[in-house]
């Protein structure tokens, strides 16, 4: 019988609370709260009010000396310092994407690090991507295949992101491409390999913000790839449709959590069993935390992997720079 994995979080916005709450909710002979830091007297307020359970500590060195596993959820500049600091001691990261804003800092880290750490794709985890899995291996998708992916805003920041407006719609850290497509990038990269050949160009028409339109061709192993996204084309706060298809069908994912087949006629069957994003995410952070778990302990686990994120990173990287 293992003892729980105690898990620390470094940052207590809006992931980082996401995350407490999902540890708070699972068997306590699983994992455990260690403790969670936030350089934010607001943010740590906001804790003690709404979750006074979670010990607050007085600094990242506290959260890492308290846990087995180090939770990072701060904006993406603080990353790589915080990670180094638990890897230093011993410690295992969980770590929010991407690992950094220097691709070459990342680079380094990912040859630190080995196997102690992983990072929070919750595609990993995914129901959906389950049952897209199953289809692809037993359903009539065929050869010849190829990937595309949209997606749209109505703005950036999203509505529920506004507190982060600072820094998520800047071009050092934020933007849609880092923060989104990166996730369909990692899909992609798990169910077709490693990401390479790209073309690419990005739009900034605003001074100092983030991207508004991107573009881009790529490959993920041997399947193409095309990838658009924009802001201001939707009124939807977040538009989002993963497609594969192949000579004999396609499979999709649509709005994050719905899993759907062509038929033979055109038309898209949603899985029966599908979940809204709502419903599945608790399920996806559950099964992350399972492997948060198993990456402690040093056993396999189906969490992404830091050579996953730094390949993701570094795609991302370059249609931003492009």
């Amino acid at each position: 019988m293992y003892e729980p994995v105690s898990i620390g979080l470094i940052g207590a916005g809006i992931m980082g609370e996401r995350m407490l709450r999902a540890i708070l909710a699972q068997a306590p002979e699983l994992v455990r709260a260690a403790g969670i830091w936030d350089p934010s007297g607001q943010a740590m307020a906001r804790i003690a009010q709404e979750l006074p359970q979670v010990a607050r500590v007085a600094d990242a060195a506290a959260v890492i000396a308290a846990s087995d596993c180090v939770y990072i959820a701060s904006p993406p500049a603080s990353h790589l310092g915080h990670a180094r600091a638990a890897l230093t001691v011993g410690k295992s990261v969980f770590c929010e994407k991407p690992l950094a804003i220097d691709v070459a800092d990342s680079r380094a880290f990912v040859a630190e690090a080995a196997a102690r750490g992983a990072v929070n794709f919750p595609f990993a985890s995914s129901p959906a991507i389950a049952q897209l899995q199953d289809w692809i291996k037993t359903g009539p998708v065929g050869g010849n295949r190829r990937i595309s992916i949209e997606v749209a805003f109505a703005t950036w920041p999203r509505s529920w992101q506004a507190d982060a407006a600072g820094w998520l719609d800047r071009r050092e850290q934020g933007g849609f491409t880092r923060e989104v497509v990166s996730h369909f990038l990692f899909l992609s990269r798990r169910l077709g390999g490693a990401l390479h050949g790209l073309q690419a160009s990005a739009s900034f028409p605003e001074a100092g913000k983030s991207e508004r339109r991107i573009e881009a061709r790529l490959m993920a192993g041997d399947i193409p790839v095309t990838l658009t996204g924009s802001v201001g084309t939707t009124q939807k706060d977040d538009h989002n449709i993963w497609v594969l298809e192949g000579e004999g069908g396609a499979v999709r994912l649509c709005d994050w959590s719905l899993a759907e087949q062509r038929q033979s006629d055109g038309s898209w069957r949603r899985a029966p069993d599908a979940l809204t994003q709502l419903e599945a995410r608790p399920v996806a952070l559950k099964r992350q935390l399972e492997g948060v778990a198993k990456l402690a302990r040093g056993e396999a686990h189906q969490l992404a992997t830091l050579e996953e994120a730094l390949n993701v990173q570094e795609i991302v990287e370059a249609i931003l720079a492009s």
